[in-house]
């Protein structure tokens, strides 16, 4: 049930994550930084979809994703385009990988340490469906600033 639940939230938010994208005027204010705000848009983007694709993908679903983390912050005017075809590419991975996990997997310890502690996989997949949906606030609040 908790990996439905996952898989449903997942589809939910990094569709609305490719919605957000797409309503951006121009690909240039994807990219628009502040004083107070250091992340772009499509920094944001670029980083959900590695995160994802890192700790999903790669250790979970053994797709051979190699993330470079801080390229996520330092790449810039990747084309709108782009980004969305990176979204839809990481939804796959994430729904194929949920696909493939039983309900007993979650209450495997997780393949990495990530918070300095043990977790389960179910409590980190949780983890990464609220971080997900904490970027995609910001990301829906700096769209509407532009």
């Amino acid at each position: 049930m908790l990996i439905q639940t996952l898989k449903s939230l997942f589809n939910r938010d990094l569709n609305k994550l490719k919605e957000e994208i797409e309503a951006y005027q121009s690909e240039s204010q994807l990219w628009v930084i502040d004083k107070n705000i250091s992340n772009s848009a499509g920094n944001l983007c670029l980083h959900l979809i590695g995160n994802l694709n890192t700790y999903i993908g790669a250790e979970l679903g053994k797709t051979g994703y190699i993330r470079d983390r801080p390229l996520e912050f330092s790449a810039k005017d990747i084309p709108k385009a782009q980004l969305i075809s990176k979204i839809e590419e990481t939804i796959l991975v994430v729904n194929n990988t949920l696909d493939s996990l039983k309900e007993s997997d979650l209450e495997h310890i997780y393949t990495q340490i990530v918070f300095e502690k043990e977790m389960t996989t179910g409590f980190f997949l949780v983890h990464l469906s609220t971080h997900l949906a904490y970027h995609l606030g910001q990301i829906n609040y700096h769209r509407r600033l532009s």
